[in-house]
């Protein structure tokens, strides 16, 4: 029996909470931050509910006063450029998955919202192994996800039609990003959010372990 997405030729994946789980370290330096400016630091699980729509709306929802949103975020981006991957790490049996993707010939792809510089230095750090033809995060002049001309201009540098790429995320924006730009929707369960969370997202597909991922292209 075929691959119910078998014919794709290209995947774009988010990065964290779907390809490496780097939530300790976000916890980690945001707290930092925030202890330093005076604030208490937030549970792991507060952080993981906020986290996917960029560093900018993570530390409003942790800091509240808008005033001092500047001050913490800055404070958070140094102390994620002075260690962005050192309690991070590809998700268990996503490598055998990866390796075999790329053993049938598909094209790999990385969108994030976390800032372009540190994507690209986790990617380069943790995800050398694998030929990532386009790896992307937040910058100036590029649109963030759930704006579909995020993944539209990534799957543009992929050479692959739009038509032959799914998308793989764990949260409700991975799902809305793909849904926008007219592919389908691939959500992970092992990432920041609940199964419940991305059913009602609207997910095409629903997966909870790499296995099952690699299943669903062949």
């Amino acid at each position: 029996m075929s691959a119910p997405l078998g014919s794709i030729r290209a995947i774009v994946f988010d990065l964290d909470g779907t390809l490496v789980d780097s939530l300790d370290d976000i916890t980690g330096h945001l707290n930092s931050a925030l202890v330093e400016a005076g604030f208490p630091a937030r549970s792991r699980d507060e952080v993981r509910g906020w986290v996917g729509h960029g560093a900018g709306q993570l530390v409003a929802c942790a800091v509240v006063q808008a005033d001092r949103v500047p001050d913490v975020l800055a404070r958070f981006r140094t102390h994620y450029r002075a260690a962005p991957y050192g309690r991070t790490h590809v998700y268990a049996g996503l490598e055998l998955v990866l390796d075999a993707l790329v053993g049938r010939g598909h094209v790999l792809g990385v969108l994030s919202n976390k800032p372009h510089e540190l994507v690209v230095q986790i990617a380069d750090r943790l995800l050398a192994r694998w030929p990532f033809v386009a790896v992307a995060g937040e910058r100036e002049g590029r649109p963030r996800k759930p704006d579909p001309n995020s993944v539209l201009a990534l799957v543009d540098e992929l050479g692959v039609p739009p038509s032959r790429c799914a998308f793989v995320g764990d949260s409700e924006i991975d799902v809305a990003t793909a849904r926008a730009a007219g592919m389908p929707a691939v959500a992970v369960t092992w990432g920041l959010r609940d199964a419940a969370v991305l059913v009602a997202a609207g997910a095409d597909f629903l997966v909870s372990t790499p296995a099952a991922l690699g299943e669903l292209f062949g």
